[in-house]
């Protein structure tokens, strides 16, 4: 299906595997509206406005085509579900494909009572076979064949994908969903003259969603997470390596889930996290493109403020603690040897957490940085080398990781050790001035160049109003990274880069030893 396929989960792989990170961007335009706020520098033409039930709504006009990007965030992700149901963000995502009351159903009276007994039925399937063992057979045959006759007679009363074809044919562009460990995100881009259509879909989807083709949807997730994690040593050293830096803070736990607990998740789970976490006061909504700002509110106001307002859920209390010995975990893999090496370190917007962008820019950004420089070009030593700043999310105190593959005849023990001569000339060594001017230069450039699309525009202001409640984070960006001296990169390298902080997970190929 068209929807399923444009699907993705960001903060699942690292970065170099993906090539996903939200890069630094904007373009804005200056014009403040009485009443909203606007904010300085470059946002100075975002007009702010809440709704009563504490939606928060960003609006860039933006001229260059007859489109508009719509951005929908909610404050919410992996790191917000109960221990034992992993994947229930992503589930959701998934589900929220679906359709509603009123879209998707060709009679919902008489849906909604086959749907009721689906999930009776599927509850007592899945309780029987929670008893493993000592499960009835005959029991689970009934409950199958059961479940059978009600799915065969609700797929007459409703139409698959629904959502998907209606946007496809009102000329949708970049439809997509992602989970992540912070944030659960909808856009989707669409002639200017759609604006309402939007608007019916969305606020209905967060307010009358139906959780069509649960247990199917739910075998999805199961075979997605076989192909992309289970049959991928990557990935599954990468979970590895999170679940060692991460003992306690949820940040160690899967974003697609873990398959026992993705195939134990009820309709019930699902649809209790909705309403816990998909509340008007915990989304953020961003709209950049060539539209009228008072239509824009007026439409937004009438299909979204009647949703009712429900308290946004509370941030997750656990805490992880600090670290005091390396960490490391060895894996088996049937592929070539990875190393992984993760420090623990602040969150944005700590002023550390800049610093860190300009150290990642520094060792892997292009031909000349150091990783490249030293451990591709001039040694051999790594096929690939990278690093990459606040992973797996930034919510909440993350970590700056390092990873590379060794060329062969090289191991991964002398790769390592090159890896970290790189990190300690950072604590003694200052850089050179030609040296840190190229890398703000280049930072720069990525800025500008992110700059053309509203889409990009859109993705950054909704991600930094959800995730740390304040858009204007890109004003001071360039700024703060101007004033990043040699002394605060050996300061925090000293700070955050030594051996008792790290966390090491290491995938060897099963016929070697080290």
């Amino acid at each position: 299906m068209g929807g399923k396929k444009r699907r993705t989960i960001t903060s699942f792989f690292p970065r170099w595997l993906w090539g996903l990170w939200l890069l630094f961007a904007t373009f804005l335009l200056p014009f403040p509206c009485p009443g909203e706020t606007a904010g300085g520098g470059i946002t100075a033409e975002v007009r702010a406005f809440d709704l009563p039930n504490g939606l928060r709504v960003l609006m860039l006009e933006r001229h260059t085509s007859p489109t508009v990007a719509f951005y929908i965030r909610h404050r919410v992700g992996a790191a917000d579900e109960e221990r034992g149901k992993t994947g229930t963000a992503h589930l959701l995502e998934h589900l929220l494909f679906k359709g509603t009351t009123s879209i998707g159903t060709r009679d919902y009276k008489r849906e909604k009572r086959i749907l009721k007994a689906i999930e009776a039925s599927l509850e007592a399937l899945d309780k029987e076979r929670a008893k493993g063992g000592h499960a009835d057979p005959k029991r689970i045959a009934d409950y199958e064949g059961r479940l059978k006759r009600l799915e065969a007679a609700h797929r007459r009363l409703f139409v698959s994908n629904e959502i998907d074809r209606i946007y496809q044919e009102n000329g949708a562009e970049n439809l997509n969903a992602t989970t992540g460990q912070d944030l659960t995100t909808y856009h989707v881009s669409l002639p200017k003259n759609r604006l309402e259509l939007w608007a019916r879909i969305e606020s209905d989807r967060m307010y009358r969603p139906v959780f069509r083709e649960f247990r199917q949807e739910r075998d999805v997730v199961l075979e997605e997470r076989r192909q992309r994690v289970d049959a991928k040593p990557e990935a599954l050293l990468n979970e590895a390596f999170y679940r060692a830096a991460f003992t306690l803070h949820p940040y160690g736990r899967p974003v697609i889930g873990l398959a026992e607990d993705i195939a134990s998740l009820s309709i019930r789970d699902v649809r209790d996290f909705f309403l816990r976490t998909h509340t008007p006061a915990n989304t953020v909504i961003a709209v950049v493109g060539s539209f009228d700002p008072e239509a824009l509110k007026k439409t937004v106001t009438a299909y979204f403020g009647s949703l009712p307002h429900r308290p946004p859920p509370t941030a997750s209390a656990l805490r992880e603690p600090p670290q005091t010995v390396e960490r490391r975990v060895t894996i088996p893999i049937d592929s070539e040897p990875y190393l992984l090496v993760g420090f623990h370190k602040p969150n944005v917007p700590h002023a550390d957490d800049y610093v860190f962008d300009v150290i990642e820019a520094l060792l892997s950004q292009g031909r000349t940085s150091r990783f490249f420089r030293d451990l591709v070009e001039r040694s051999g030593l790594a096929r690939t080398v990278e690093a990459v700043n606040g992973l797996p999310g930034s919510r909440y105190p993350n970590l700056f990781v390092c990873g590379a593959q060794p060329r062969h005849p090289h191991g991964v023990e002398e790769v390592e050790r090159a890896l970290y001569e790189v990190l300690d000339r950072l604590k003694t060594e200052p850089v050179g001035e030609e040296e840190l001017k190229k890398v703000k230069t280049n930072i720069r450039a990525d800025l500008i160049r992110r700059q053309t699309s509203n889409e990009g525009l859109a993705s950054l202001l909704s991600y930094y109003e959800a995730l740390i409640g304040d858009y204007r984070y890109l004003d001071a960006y360039e700024g703060k990274i101007e004033e990043v001296t040699p002394e605060d990169i050996m300061r925090v390298a000293r700070t955050y880069l030594t051996a008792a902080n790290r966390t090491v997970a290491v995938g060897i190929k099963k016929r070697e030893k080290r």
